[in-house]
């Protein structure tokens, strides 16, 4: 038995996993899917990055979770490889779901071709948030409209600071037993539907492994049962 952290992306919180963690319970595992502080029911709580860290390490040790696999999506992956390295010994892999991966000093939107001015001028008109995502944001990405309704709906403002604060980590990332999961919709072209330099480069260590999915960006609700056992498989290798 192996316990899953399952931590969603930005504007989202631990309601986004519901339909994966049936999939995962029902194979014998310890699920634990967490809201990160500011957000969904821990929304207005002050957060910067590194208390996105300290959120998922806190996580680990206040339940005593030994055998862990840290599951990140999206912006969560910044936090979750951080925490990835901080739990030591507990950490069975780190599995990252179409995600950013962390680089030490720089940021969520550093490696945005902006270099994150626009994000950051959103959330400075926003009173220190990032704003919602309309409806339209969610096209395209292999969701049903009853889909992109929830994640609407459940979605909170995410706190800037975590998304402009610097990363920080205490050795190559590549050393970390870790899948990386790619969601690319069918049809994409071949040159769009390889992962990004940073996320290439990791996966040339030999304790990184890909896998595939053809959906977009949100498979926990476009393909939850499918997401589940790529991430029964990674618990395994």
């Amino acid at each position: 038995m192996v316990n899953f952290v399952l931590v969603a992306g930005a504007r989202l919180g631990a309601w986004a996993w519901d339909e994966v963690v049936p999939y995962l319970r029902a194979a014998g595992h310890g699920v634990h899917p967490l809201t990160l502080s500011g957000l969904a029911d821990k929304r207005g709580v002050p957060a910067g990055q590194a208390t996105h860290v300290q959120d998922i390490v806190a996580e680990v040790e206040r339940r005593g979770l030994r055998d862990v696999v840290l599951v990140g999506h999206s912006y969560s992956g910044i936090p979750v490889g951080q925490a990835a390295e901080r739990i030591g010994d507990r950490l069975a892999r780190v599995v990252f779901v179409d995600s950013s991966v962390p680089t030490d000093g720089e940021s969520f939107v550093s490696a945005w071709p902006d270099g994150g001015a626009a994000v950051e001028a959103s959330i400075a008109e926003n009173g220190g948030f990032w704003p919602l995502a309309p409806a339209a944001h969610y096209d395209g990405e292999g969701l049903t409209d009853e889909q992109i309704a929830r994640l609407v709906r459940g979605s909170t403002p995410h706190p800037g600071a975590t998304l402009t604060e610097p990363a920080v980590l205490a050795g190559p990332l590549g050393e970390l037993p870790a899948t990386y999961i790619l969601c690319v919709m069918p049809g994409t072209e071949p040159d769009d539907a390889q992962p990004d330099d940073d996320v290439a480069e990791l996966l040339n260590s030999k304790r990184w492994r890909l896998a595939r999915m053809d959906t977009g960006h949100w498979p926990m609700f476009s393909q939850p049962r499918e997401l589940a056992q790529i991430l029964l498989d990674a618990a395994v290798e």
